[in-house]
């Protein structure tokens, strides 16, 4: 006889004698209720009623946890596809700035009028789906939301404030996305 098949007879076994405890139990039921004891009636029904309600709650449990889990699905599903489009929206930004910086603006403007608009869409569509850019220039750096990538002496302002953000940090929904690369102060 194989391994599986010993399994399989070791499980049928376990079953038999699972559905003959489960027999026994029955006819114990049974052989109490036709004793017609209204004490052991009485428990008997209490019982009931406490097994009821707890398969009740622990029915209304589950709905409850999925609903929730269905909800976070729902909220977060697109987190991958949206971190794939952020190095579209941060090269829509660097394009932007060289145009700006150009000495030979005036050439451009119909690009750079182009390009600006195409960053505004996406971030409609951003917004849309609660995809949100940080704002932390100033603020105090929080290792959660930031990664340090330059540390420099700054006398007017405290330690560890942001004064300037190399690749911009998001939120989707009230979670981080990614976090932004900032430089701090000593």
């Amino acid at each position: 006889m194989s391994r599986k098949e010993k399994q399989n007879q070791n499980q049928e076994e376990i079953i038999e004698k699972e559905k003959a405890e489960e027999s026994v139990e029955v006819e114990t039921e049974n052989a109490v209720l036709e004793e017609d004891d209204p004490e052991l009636l009485k428990i008997q029904i209490d019982k009931l009623k406490t097994d009821y309600l707890r398969a009740y709650a622990d029915a209304e449990n589950t709905k409850r946890r999925c609903a929730q889990e269905i909800e976070k699905n729902n909220k977060y599903a697109i987190a991958d596809f949206a971190k794939n489009l952020l190095s579209v929206a941060d090269n829509l930004h660097r394009a932007i700035d060289a145009v700006q910086k150009s000495e030979d603006n005036e050439n451009c403007e119909a690009l750079l009028k182009g390009v600006e608009l195409t960053e505004n869409e996406l971030m409609k569509v951003f917004a849309k789906f609660g995809i949100s850019k940080m704002d932390i220039i100033g603020t105090v750096f929080d290792p959660n939301f930031h990664q340090v990538i330059q540390e420099v002496e700054d006398e007017e302002k405290p330690a560890g404030t942001i004064i300037a953000e190399l690749q911009t940090g998001y939120m989707i929904n009230g979670r981080i996305l990614r976090e932004a690369m900032v430089v701090v102060t000593k």
